[in-house]
């Protein structure tokens, strides 16, 4: 079964139910926010720096956040 089908008929839930299905699949999804390394504060602000270099200087383009979670979804 697929997002496209099954998302419509979670819409038709009441909405303590879509919060219980939502709140059960986040916490079967690893965290998306969580780094593979942990930074600290000066090294986070140089990669930050480098990524945002490489954005200016046109070695790497940036994705629009959308265009990202559009190519997640294929």
């Amino acid at each position: 079964m697929s997002i496209d089908q099954i998302a419509p008929e979670a819409l038709k839930l009441p909405m303590r139910e879509r919060a219980l299905l939502a709140a059960s699949l986040w916490e079967s999804i690893e965290d998306p926010f969580e780094l593979p390394v942990d930074y600290e504060d000066e090294a986070a602000l140089n990669l930050a720096e480098e990524r945002d270099q490489e954005i200016e200087s046109g070695r790497v383009q940036a994705v629009l956040h959308q265009d990202l979670m559009q190519r997640l979804r294929q």
